[in-house]
């Protein structure tokens, strides 16, 4: 029996899981689960790192008690922010969140010193504000005395696993979504990132998901309980640890990893960076085992959050399955958003915005909770379906099928209307996939597994998935090409 323990911190919240593998079958339970709550400074929102090590260590503690001894952990997070180290090892300064409106600034001017084709050509990614790329150079632009003084870059995964065990590495997963690496060249875009300021010296060595990174260090041992545990670079993308722990049944199937974000993708054994992908704004992300995984970030369950907090705000606090409920009631397909329009993207007022862009674009605005919560469902839905026929077109084979991991595949709506949008099988779960993933991959490393399809197998044994099949309600093929109109329609004027 081995017992490893996943770290996962997601933009949302942070949970610790124990999994126990004999060999056939894994098990997961969650040992601690902790809010991850950004602050906001003098105009720069930032996330309270050193509060969510803590959360760490106190989880680590429980799993201690827990399970006695533990073998091995690894951290998974949100990709793409990051923390900067100096010469003595200590934080700058809290990692900036890659909603800050300052990435959002650069986004444009990193264009003036690298064409947007010659930025993704070299890296495969999608050109999208949160890049870590934009925040590096904004910092480089303004001579940000916090980038002069730092020595090393470490993803929030990364800079977690160097407090473990005192490594300062980059995990394959996380390092090719910071728009920095050179997914066909196999390292870091060096030429690139001089021509925009950006120090290459601050960025460490890669290593690939799997890699034992050393033991717990004395001091983090003494203070957990967790003497003699391995830390392990599983997948840190948390995107990367939940496709590692889906169990295709069938070649060249579509997923959602849906969340805070909804990951739409698929898996495929090298970058795909073409002029189809360019003008689909797809992006190629390093995978476990090899794989890349081509897919496009969607907003997601995000906009339903930022709803919630603006309406406890008000007074009213619903729980998200209530919400869930409201929007069931609701009347159907009345009125859609587009989930990436720039006006979605900060922090704010969201009923405000939806009930915006609705009239913007000629469609009634839906006037109360469920209606809200129901008009970004479906338009969450007829996004990933949209998605889905933009990667089939990109590599020439439509998907037969979609998985449906995460978060949002305890959403019953939403894996059943992502069925009806996308008129394909929705196949629900694991929902804790991200976890999953992250214990297998150190299986791997432990040498309990000897490969990414034996840790697959070890989902289909474990982990059933729920199938959703469509039902072919004919209202859903008109929603879709109305969709498609609203989608294409001018961004809405960004108001905070």
């Amino acid at each position: 029996m081995r017992t490893l323990v996943a770290v996962d911190l997601g933009a949302q919240s942070g949970r610790v899981a124990l999994g126990r593998f004999d060999g056939e079958r894994l098990s997961v339970s969650e040992i601690h689960r902790f809010p991850n709550v950004p602050v906001r400074t003098r105009g720069t929102l930032q996330w309270d790192v050193l509060r969510l090590y803590q959360d760490v260590l106190a989880g680590l503690r429980a799993a201690a008690r827990e399970a006695g001894a533990v073998d091995a952990v690894a951290v998974d997070s949100w990709a793409v922010d990051f923390g900067l180290i100096d010469a003595s090892g200590r934080l700058l300064q809290n990692p900036v969140h890659y909603r800050d409106a300052r990435r959002a600034a650069a986004f444009e001017r990193v264009f003036a010193q690298v064409p947007r084709r010659e930025l993704y050509e070299r890296t495969g990614i999608q050109l999208i504000p949160i890049n870590s790329i934009y925040e590096l150079a904004a910092m480089a632009a303004e001579s940000d005395p916090v980038l002069e003084a730092a020595e090393t870059l470490l993803m929030i995964p990364d800079l977690v696993h160097y407090w473990l065990c005192g490594a300062r590495v980059s995990e394959f997963t996380n390092a090719t979504s910071t728009q920095c690496y050179d997914p066909r060249a196999g390292g870091w875009a060096i030429e690139l990132l001089d021509r925009l300021g950006i120090p290459a010296s601050l960025l460490p060595d890669v290593v690939q998901p799997g890699t034992r990174l050393g033991a717990i260090a004395a001091d983090v041992a003494a203070e957990t309980g967790l003497d003699g545990a391995a830390v392990i670079a599983a997948g840190t993308h948390d995107t990367a640890s939940a496709v590692a722990a889906i169990p295709f049944r069938r070649p060249g199937s579509a997923y959602v990893s849906a969340g805070t974000w909804s990951l739409v993708g698929l898996e495929v054994d090298r970058p795909v960076i073409d002029d189809c992908t360019f003008a689909a704004n797809l992006t190629n992300e390093g995978g476990v085992g090899g794989t890349f995984r081509l897919l496009r970030n969607v907003t997601g369950l995000w906009l339903v959050h930022e709803c919630r907090r603006a309406w406890a705000a008000e007074g009213h606090e619903y729980a998200f399955e209530e919400l869930v409920a409201l929007a069931g009631d609701a009347p159907p397909l009345r009125a859609f958003v587009e989930p990436d329009d720039p006006s979605f993207a900060e922090p704010g007022d969201m009923p405000r915005r939806v009930g915006e862009f609705c009239a913007r674009t000629g469609q009634p605005e839906p006037g109360d909770p469920g209606a809200v919560t129901r008009c970004i469902l479906e338009s969450l839905a007829l996004k990933h379906a949209q998605t889905i026929e933009l990667l089939g077109e990109a590599t020439g084979a439509a998907p037969a099928e979609v998985h449906m991991v995460g978060g949002g595949a305890r959403n019953e709506l939403l894996c059943r209307w992502t069925a009806e949008a996308a008129g394909l099988p929705v196949l629900v779960g694991p929902e804790e996939a991200t976890e999953i993933g992250n214990l297998l991959v150190q299986a791997i490393a432990l040498g309990e597994l000897g490969s990414l399809d034996e840790a697959r197998e070890v989902v289909r044994r474990s982990f059933a998935p729920a199938v959703v099949e469509p039902a072919g309600v004919p209202q859903w093929n008109e929603a879709r090409e109305r969709f498609a109109t609203v989608a294409a329609h001018p961004a809405l004027e960004v108001r905070p």
